[in-house]
């Protein structure tokens, strides 16, 4: 008589657990976030996207990754536009253009329109867009690699209503972008326009209807599998989960500051583990007031600790290497300097290739978690 297989061995190609490639993702954001070096940004940003060329799979949130990258050009282009028409708080002598300036009222002072656009002042813009575009394309890699819905599956039950939220929230725009995508096709098939504001204007309807509808069965399904089911527990427990997670956040949130300055890594790191750790303990109280049950949990093994690792490599070498030489890190403006790539800094932010060998492969649109000839089985 064939063994009969359990509901925790799922057939077909593994999936790597979501929080992996998010802990991945945010170390490369870490790591953007202690630099400036434009060269340095844009090898996170290489990075980030070849392992999403390498491991993205054919869902419809995997395609989020190039809005983020439009996202991060248009950031870029808007900021460059605001360093040339306000100009900018870094004073420079070498201008490039001179735009007529507006006069404005006295109670303006401190705000220009035109006037002298100065190469350290577009410098100072363009590294600190640059910045901010690798931390949202960071973020877009996180949306591409990781499934909403098994992130959702993985949080602690004390989370999980502000999950559903969070959810939501990350896979509506990568269905309305499938949705528009898949009508302007249809549009084509009818040899209609797909082009202009008059086309975008019949399609907007269709797609907000999808949405409301994808909302309406996203309710549905969660209340037939009994959402919101909790238990009661003492005031006191409650009192203490609330504190303990509240002080752990806070504890968390005032670390990664403290971390991100120059001056603040000999307290942080102790704070950081406190707020971990008190954190860690609200969310263990937390979960037991929610009752759930998980079909088939993700494992946490191997491939996660080294694709989780490769991310905190990267955001703790950089972290290091930053305070050894700061001029690396953060080229001169005044007077404009050349930014050169160091060494053991791009080697350190190679290591987040390491998902693009150490990631199992996306499971093809036509296979599934079991077949009739395979089928899965509780034993």
């Amino acid at each position: 008589m064939p063994k009969l297989r359990t509901t925790r061995s799922p057939v077909g190609p593994r999936q790597l657990h979501p929080g992996a490639w998010w802990i991945w993702a945010l170390g490369l954001g870490a790591a953007a976030s202690r630099t400036t070096n434009p060269l340095l940004l844009l090898l996170i940003v290489g990075v980030a996207g070849y392992v999403v060329a390498a491991r993205h799979g054919d869902a419809p949130w995997a395609r989020s990754y190039g809005a983020f990258l439009k996202l991060g050009l248009a950031v870029l282009g808007l900021r460059m536009a605001f360093a040339i028409l306000l100009g900018s708080p870094i004073p420079g002598s070498h201008v490039l253009l001179d735009l007529p300036q507006l006069p404005l009222p006295t109670w303006a002072k401190g705000v220009r329109i035109g006037g002298a656009v100065t190469l350290e002042g577009l410098l100072f813009a363009l590294y600190d867009a640059l910045k901010l575009a690798t931390l949202l394309i960071c973020v877009g890699a996180a949306n591409a690699l990781a499934s909403p819905a098994r992130l959702l599956r993985a949080l602690p039950g004390a989370l999980y209503e502000a999950g559903v939220a969070a959810v939501v929230a990350m896979t509506f725009a990568p269905n309305l972008i499938a949705d528009v995508q898949r009508l302007r096709a249809a549009r084509r098939l009818r040899g209609r326009s797909d082009r202009g504001v008059k086309s975008l204007l019949s399609v907007g309807l269709p797609v907000l209807e999808g949405a409301l509808e994808r909302s309406v069965g996203l309710a549905a399904a969660m209340d037939c599998r009994g959402f919101g089911r909790t238990v009661d527990v003492p005031r006191g427990t409650a009192r203490t989960t609330a504190a303990l997670t509240l002080a752990g956040l806070l504890g968390v949130c005032v670390a990664a500051y403290g971390l991100l300055t120059a001056d603040g890594s000999a307290w942080a790191l102790p704070l950081l583990l406190f707020g971990l750790a008190a954190a860690g303990g609200g969310l263990l109280l937390g979960s037991r007031r929610a009752v759930r049950s998980r079909y088939r949990p993700d494992p946490w093994a191997v491939r996660e600790w080294l694709v989780a690792g490769s991310g905190v490599a990267v955001a703790g070498l950089l972290v290091w290497l930053s305070g050894l030489d700061p001029a690396a890190f953060t080229p001169s403006v005044v007077p404009p300097v050349a930014p050169r790539l160091p060494l053991l800094p791009a080697l350190a932010v190679l290591i987040g290739l390491l998902p693009a060998v150490a990631a199992p492969q996306p499971p093809s649109p036509t296979s599934s978690p079991s077949s009739p000839s395979q089928p899965g089985r509780a034993s």
